[in-house]
């Protein structure tokens, strides 16, 4: 009997999960279009810095971007707001994945520059709040994580588009303990998302003059919600005849971006969310790891832009979140200039980030107090600027 109450239970918690997903699905069919930057009198551009090591790299991209906006800045073309509020310390008081008041702040604003953020594991002494990554994407509906990753020496260019509001994390804290032997937990696909982060993919790679376009999924063993995602690719790959499709499966796509022959010839990348979070992780390390890569975070009406990262709180414990790298942010930041309407500033900003990390390297930031802080870095990267 007890089995049959605990099986019920579980069934009461699936159907609530479904009807939210449906809700969803309406909100997608009744979406507007993209928001036009160029019509806008004020572009607001949110400041989180999170926590951890967040405030200490975000307060220096922001920095960088004020230096490259002066005059914008002081016309009110664009406003920089800082907000307050999304550290860990906050969301596990208010046991919410970001503060409600917090997200009031930030629908404010048109785009967002966002620190690390810690979210909680077993064993941590917080409460099991979602991350706020996760939240913010489906709140702000940021379907699209865009991560970049170029080392031309390398003869590699790729552009990953992560879904980022479905797969197995959409719903990453609602799975069921139906017994103490058996926990469920679900994976979410729908039609509507699918078909706009690939759309999404194909539409970068025309407008960026790529030839190819990429999908990874599992669809062999993850049939319905990966097949799904596989059929739908396909289906929209017919409207881009210049534009050259083929799929691989997660597990050998890791080992071919290792491949140095196989490696070159893939450009533009989509994958459900799950998937995107490991392969992008390992193409970051391409560049120089986790620390030194940006991403943004793409919905019709907001964009967030982050470092794919953690929070690092044990810099912050020793002391040594002065010395933590900012590339990341300061990447991610780039990446806003492009997205709001400055690509010179961007371009800018990306040569000059070249320049101070790989040729004349000046500056080498360590971690620790035997390299450079992140202050000294954002003045070397300013300088820089006013060079170019």
């Amino acid at each position: 009997m007890l089995r049959t109450d605990q099986i019920e239970a579980a069934k009461e918690r699936f159907g609530q999960l479904l009807e939210e997903q449906l809700r969803r699905v309406d909100e997608m069919k009744s979406q507007g279009d993209f928001i036009d930057y160029k019509s806008l009198d004020q572009i607001i551009v949110g400041v989180c810095g999170g926590d951890g090591i967040g405030p200490a790299i975000t307060a220096q991209a922001q920095r960088v971007l004020e230096y490259l906006l002066e005059d914008e800045v002081r016309a009110g073309k664009v406003v920089f707001r800082n907000i307050e509020g999304l550290t860990i310390e906050r969301r596990a008081a208010e046991n919410a994945a970001i503060p409600p008041a917090v997200l009031e702040e930030i629908k404010k604003c048109h785009v967002i520059l966002k620190g690390p953020t810690t979210t909680p594991r077993k064993g941590d002494p917080w409460p099991n709040v979602e991350s706020a990554n996760v939240a913010m994407r489906k709140e702000l509906d940021l379907f699209a994580n865009v991560r970049p990753v170029r080392i031309p020496e390398q003869g590699i260019d790729w552009t990953f588009y992560r879904e980022n509001t479905e797969g197995a994390y959409a719903v990453g804290s609602k799975g069921v303990n139906v017994t103490e032997d058996l926990g469920v937990d679900f994976t979410v696909v729908t039609n509507q998302g699918c078909e706009r982060i690939i759309r999404a993919a194909f539409e970068f790679a025309k407008a960026n003059n790529k030839t190819r376009v990429t999908a990874v999924t599992k669809a062999n063993i993850i049939k319905v919600t990966d097949g799904k995602f596989l059929d739908i690719f396909y289906k929209i790959a017919k409207e881009y005849p210049n534009i050259s499709a083929d799929d691989w499966y997660i597990d050998i796509m890791t080992a071919k971006l290792v491949d140095e022959k196989r490696r070159k010839d893939f450009q533009v990348v989509v994958l459900p969310n799950l998937y995107g979070d490991i392969i992008t992780d390992e193409a970051a390390e391409f560049q120089g790891g986790v620390g030194t890569a940006g991403s943004a975070n793409i919905g019709k009406r907001y964009g967030m832009f982050e470092a794919i990262h953690g929070s690092a709180p044990r810099m912050v414990k020793e002391g040594r979140d002065k010395y933590a790298d900012p590339c990341s942010m300061i990447r991610a930041g780039a990446m806003l200039l492009a997205h709001i309407g400055y690509t010179k500033e961007a371009d800018k900003l990306y040569k000059a980030l070249d320049i101070c990390t790989v040729t004349e390297k000046k500056l080498v930031i360590t971690g620790r107090d035997s390299g450079a802080t992140s202050e000294e870095f954002a003045n070397y990267l300013m300088e820089t600027i006013a060079r170019l």
